[in-house]
């Protein structure tokens, strides 16, 4: 009887060791490919007419068009630490992009070069645990590759200090304002390049505007996004027996314009002859700007197709759950003809509509959810998501509580086909460009601007009749307008760095 009740044990001590290893398993691998100023409308699936994404949409047709996805913010990091945090930008540390101006020279990029103290953005807490952190500690590999800006590299705020095993790419936003730039990271080292400083500024005069050969110091040796597509690759690679995540944060398609002269080529052939870009202090002139913005969408699409290649060559593809989206709306920079290429969509083409705006365009962002195990193919949700469920998401999926609490509700039963929770309603708020407010509520849309000059009354649009938020209706529905209103006040907390509180709302 001993000997039975002893083989029985041993046995059920077996099948229970099998069954958790089939469901450790069964545990999908996350990759989130975060595209940088790519417009809503600027992908095949969402209607881009001249911009070729065949491999992006291919992706679309294999999982989820979310229709209605939204970013956390409308410019790049407050946008990143939304998605990393799961806080929304009226809790989040983060809430606007702080160059740290009092440090010295910081947009020189010799005087960054040389001193790493002017590198990066003002850091996240030290008491912030992001979502790789959190896959870190549940045995998952972690790896980002790309465009950080959440904290300098001196700080504690760099990626291999909020939860990636692996860092390539730009530490510094600014940095990215060149794709052949001096250096980059890996990890904690300084990766230097082979390219030399070249000054941002207009075409020096004596050169003729009309010959390509007159801008050939903007494009160099070792191209950026090339070197960090590379290390994902390599990523993906070292990690095919492990459970792993890859956050993909591409500088692409965020100017300058610098592309691969195949691309550059192609589209110069599609659109034939145009007007020279001559540059201004912030950015290079180019010779063919439309064709150029065009080709960096283009070898952004051909990355995602490796990406997706390289996952089903280690027998990963699958498994692993995929979100392609974009960190804010388009620019509204003069180079870029947003609307030759009808940037934003569905929404308005204009300077205040689209990156660094919290209506549509700005916030709105082209989004897709693939899984081939889970998710249906060739599926479409229009529910109501943001950056800041990202991490209710992934905690759902994987089985574990998030370990504070968080904004955001997991769209994981959206992405099955499950029933789903839907927010009391989505929320931004933005310190700068005039002090910014917004919140959704179904198909209800409030916003709010120029905050700084005070109190400012809510617009109110309805959304299934009116995307492009052109009818006012606040004076027709007051009581939804005393909701939002209520709404806003409770979702704002003040802000703990001076640059990111907007002084109406504290008051």
């Amino acid at each position: 009887m001993l000997k039975r009740s002893l083989i029985t044990l041993i046995f059920s001590s077996f099948l229970f060791s099998c069954l958790q290893e089939e469901k450790t398993n069964e545990l999908p691998n996350f990759v989130f490919i975060l595209a940088d100023d790519l417009g809503y409308g600027e992908v095949g699936v969402f209607d881009q007419e001249f911009i070729e994404t065949p491999n992006i949409d291919r992706l679309a047709k294999e999982g989820m068009i979310l229709t209605d996805h939204y970013t956390g913010s409308p410019v790049c990091a407050p946008a990143r630490s939304v998605l990393l945090t799961g806080l929304h930008s009226g809790k989040n540390p983060i809430r606007g992009n702080d160059e740290w101006r009092e440090r010295g020279n910081v947009w020189s990029f010799k005087a960054m070069f040389e001193d790493p103290k002017l590198e990066g953005q003002r850091p996240m807490p030290d008491s912030i645990i992001t979502v790789a952190k959190f896959l870190q500690t549940k045995g998952y590999k972690t790896g980002m590759i790309g465009k950080w800006g959440l904290g300098a590299p001196n700080t504690e705020s760099i990626p291999n200090n909020k939860g990636f095993d692996f860092f390539y790419g730009y530490n510094c936003q600014r940095q990215a304002h060149t794709l052949y730039p001096s250096h980059l990271w890996r990890n904690k080292e300084k990766h230097v390049l082979n390219n030399k400083i070249v000054n941002k500024g207009k075409l020096p005069e004596g050169l003729d505007s009309n010959k390509a050969e007159s801008y050939k110091d903007y494009n160099q040796n070792d191209y950026g996004p090339t070197l960090m597509h590379n290390e994902a690759l390599g990523f993906l690679d070292r990690n095919k027996d492990n459970k792993f995540f890859l956050y993909y944060a591409s500088p692409l398609p965020h100017l300058p314009l610098q592309a691969p002269e195949k691309w550059v080529n192609y589209y110069r052939e599609k659109f034939g002859e145009e007007e020279p870009y001559l540059g201004d202090k912030g950015y290079y002139p180019n010779f063919s700007p439309k064709a150029t913005y065009a080709a960096m969408i283009s070898y952004l699409d051909q990355q995602v197709g490796e990406i997706v290649s390289k996952l089903k060559e280690i027998g990963q593809y699958k498994n692993t759950f995929i979100i392609f989206s974009s960190d804010n709306g388009p620019t509204h920079k003069e180079q870029v003809d947003i609307h030759f290429f009808n940037s934003a969509g569905i929404f308005v083409n204009s300077k205040t509509t689209v990156k660094g705006s919290v209506n549509e365009g700005g916030i709105r962002v082209p989004s897709i959810a693939t899984w081939p195990k889970r998710i249906k193919a060739g599926s479409k949700s229009d529910h109501p998501s943001t950056f800041y469920d990202y991490f209710a998401t992934v905690s759902d999926i994987i089985g574990e509580a998030p370990p504070y609490a968080i904004d955001g509700i997991s769209y994981y039963p959206t992405l099955i086909g499950k029933k789903q929770k839907k927010h009391e309603y989505l929320y931004w708020e933005f310190p700068a460009y005039g002090g910014q407010q917004a919140i959704r509520i179904n198909q209800w849309k409030g916003v709010k601007k120029d905050l700084f000059k005070g109190s400012s009354e809510l617009k109110l649009y309805n959304l299934d009749d009116d995307p492009k938020e052109r009818n006012n209706l606040a004076s027709n529905y007051p009581k939804i307008v005393e909701k939002m209103e209520k709404y806003m006040n409770q979702a704002h907390t003040e802000a703990k760095i001076e640059k990111f509180k907007i002084p109406i709302l504290d008051n």
